[in-house]
């Protein structure tokens, strides 16, 4: 319990300044870092609930489209928020329409179980299906940003960011709990989007 009040702090300042988690710490220091993401662009915001990276981003002058199947407890002029199924044809069909995007962000995760193997097979999984949106409505030069749970199979994808776009990196922003196995991709400056061959 030690090591998870030592970044308790986080979660006070990030009441302090409005957003509804403290992961809002973990985008500001990635963007501080690596300079991905202006103002003016338009984000896609995927596992977006309770809203505070979409917040964070809206605040600096970006656009986003938040999605989740949880509604957003924020709310932005810079923000359209769309709750569902992130591979529904409706939904789809919403984002055709204001798709492409600058950049592509994912700090979804799923609902821990306690067993490290599950939870990061879960993780894999969600990375999975971000990277196939990512895939089908970036830009042609736009970035990427998605956090994975480490255990072997986040290599795969590595694998698979590297083939797809010029720049990838592996980052862990202080703001990550201690105890946490989690970080994060940034795949920056790709070329032409192409679908690998097995990808639907």
């Amino acid at each position: 319990m030690a090591k998870r009040n030592s970044n308790d702090h986080y979660a006070e300042r990030a009441k302090q300044l409005g957003y509804p988690a403290r992961s809002v710490f973990k985008l500001e220091e990635i963007m501080q870092k690596n300079s991905f993401i202006k103002k003016e662009m338009t984000v896609l915001d995927l596992g977006a609930a309770p809203g505070s990276w979409s917040l964070y981003l809206a605040r600096q002058g970006v656009k986003v489209v938040a999605l989740d199947l949880k509604p957003l407890t924020v709310k932005h002029p810079n923000i359209t928020a769309l709750q569902g199924d992130m591979f529904s044809a409706e939904l789809a069909i919403q984002l055709s329409k204001l798709a492409p995007f600058d950049v592509v962000v994912s700090d979804a995760a799923p609902a821990t179980s306690g067993d490290r193997l599950v939870d990061a097979s879960r993780s894999h999984e969600l990375a999975e299906m971000a990277f196939n949106l990512a895939l089908t409505y970036l830009k042609p030069q736009g970035s990427f940003l998605v956090k994975v749970f480490q255990n072997g199979d986040e290599l795969e994808l590595l694998k698979q960011l590297k083939a797809n776009f010029k720049e990838v990196k592996v980052v862990r922003p202080q703001a990550v709990r201690s105890e946490s196995f989690e970080c994060y991709f940034l795949a920056k400056l790709a070329g032409p989007v192409i679908k690998v061959a097995n990808r639907p």
